[in-house]
């Protein structure tokens, strides 16, 4: 088995800290950033940063659906973490003021293990690209919640 792993990053004008707010509110923003492919939303515990317990379904592939149980949290300033429960499935969220002044980007990194032999290697091949997509979009909606 093999490690697999996906990186999405987009680049907004606002500040870290309002940001960092969004994308740590698990209870009221973060239902709106999500497209089609999360269902069974579900604010378990907590509901913004650290200590969050919140579940879903994730619909990767036609075929593929992943039951997630994340536990939230903040090992660092500007991150937060998201470790799945139910799977090796871990998301960390890095957000960081950019370059640019009265920039910030966001990183979301995703890391798993995959499984091995030929179907691992289609993993580590179109799992990333599909998961890319879908935090693109993610991201997208998060731009249009922190203009």
């Amino acid at each position: 088995m093999a490690q697999v792993h996906a990186r999405t990053e987009r680049t907004y004008t606002a500040t870290p800290e309002q940001v960092y707010e969004a994308v740590a509110d698990y209870s009221t923003v973060r239902p709106k950033l999500l497209p089609a492919q999360y269902s069974e939303y579900e604010v378990r515990a907590g509901g913004i940063g650290a200590g969050t317990q919140v579940h879903w379904k994730l619909q990767a592939t036609e075929k593929r659906v992943r039951d997630c149980l994340f536990t939230v949290s903040a090992p660092t300033a500007g991150t937060l973490v998201e470790t799945d429960a139910n799977s090796s499935m871990v998301i960390t969220w890095t957000v960081a003021a950019a370059a640019a002044a009265g920039q910030t980007t966001v990183a979301i990194e995703t890391t798993w293990q995959g499984a091995g032999g030929i179907g691992g290697f289609f993993e580590r091949t179109f799992a990333p690209k599909g998961l890319n997509r879908i935090h693109d979009e993610v991201l997208a909606r998060l731009e249009n919640y922190v203009k």
